[in-house]
């Protein structure tokens, strides 16, 4: 890896991100007479319900539906499985999480397994790969991380987070998303062969308000003034951006020989920070929304080192 490709990856990956990241943290400390917390959750909404669905749909209407892309979604979603087995083990079933409360155990577990697959793996594996790219983190979010979030992620939320507590009506949580149904309605588009190049143009350049905005999101959420995280926070960081990649690409290894640029797409999918909206999802369900905005926050930074050590190993 030379150092003119580290030096675009700083300029056109890490330090969008990084200013965007910072421009929410000033606002928490130059401009509190709007509330950062109502803020965050109005910009996580609005991304939800207007901005990302465009996006995904754009993505998933000009996508080259290949073998070789559902491995991505495939390989996404093994690592998530990965991610709560170990962390539900050393949060619920270790001594490491019996002095934390169950909202806050259940927080970290959330944070640690579900990564942020579209708002900084788009601009990331767009860099790496092309448009191409941006399909792949399309599809790692739809159809992985996304369903699995708002299915085994509520009943997480809603059961092992309170005492005594209840599912909720998980299908009907899904069918609710509307980035789920702009992703669905791309897919119709393209396997119905329709030419909607205008329309996908219009979607695409509507989507492009999503990343910026959650990044920002990313910055509102940051506890900026008490960073240092508890040992589960620190064992979810780790878990999180290097112990379940490195398992998941040796279970891929297995599986994929050699390993194409979906596969190694996935596993950088894998190797991704906290989802942007941890908190938001935190709060939505009355778990330790700080808890969650930390891991996220320790995630996202030292992604910064991580993500070259992974685009190395993986060449």
């Amino acid at each position: 890896m030379s150092s003119a490709f580290l030096v675009d990856l700083l300029l056109q990956v890490w330090l969008p991100i990084a200013l965007l990241v910072a421009a929410g943290g000033l606002w928490v400390r130059y401009r509190p007479q709007f509330p950062a917390e109502t803020l965050r959750i109005q910009l996580n909404r609005l991304v939800v319900d207007v901005f990302a669905p465009p996006l995904l749909f754009a993505l998933s209407a000009q996508a080259e539906i290949t073998p070789q892309l559902l491995t991505v979604p495939l390989i996404n979603a093994t690592g998530i499985a990965v991610s709560l087995g170990l962390l539900y083990l050393l949060l619920f079933r270790s001594p490491l999480g019996r002095p934390y409360s169950r909202q806050t155990r259940a927080a970290i577990l959330l944070a640690g397994a579900f990564g942020n697959v579209l708002f900084m793996g788009y601009p990331t594996l767009t860099f790496l790969y092309g448009d191409k790219g941006g399909t792949y983190a399309a599809f790692a979010d739809v159809l992985a991380s996304t369903p699995i979030l708002w299915t085994v992620g509520v009943w997480i939320a809603t059961r092992l987070g309170h005492e005594g507590g209840h599912g909720q009506s998980l299908f009907r949580t899904v069918l609710t998303l509307p980035p789920v149904w702009g992703f669905v309605l791309g897919f119709a588009v393209n396997f119905a062969g329709l030419d909607v190049d205008p329309l996908i143009k219009a979607a695409k350049f509507m989507g492009q308000a999503t990343i910026p905005i959650m990044l920002f999101a990313l910055g509102l959420s940051i506890p900026w003034g008490n960073l240092r995280p508890c040992p589960p926070v620190a064992v979810a960081v780790a878990s999180k951006l290097m112990v379940t990649p490195l398992i998941v690409w040796l279970l891929a290894g297995q599986v994929f020989e050699p390993l194409a640029d979906a596969q190694i797409a996935a596993l950088l999918e894998v190797a991704m920070p906290t989802m942007l909206m941890a908190a938001s999802f935190a709060d939505r369900f009355h778990l330790d929304a700080r808890a969650a905005a930390l891991t996220a926050a320790w995630t996202s930074l030292l992604f910064l080192i991580t993500l070259p050590v992974w685009i190395y190993l993986l060449k």
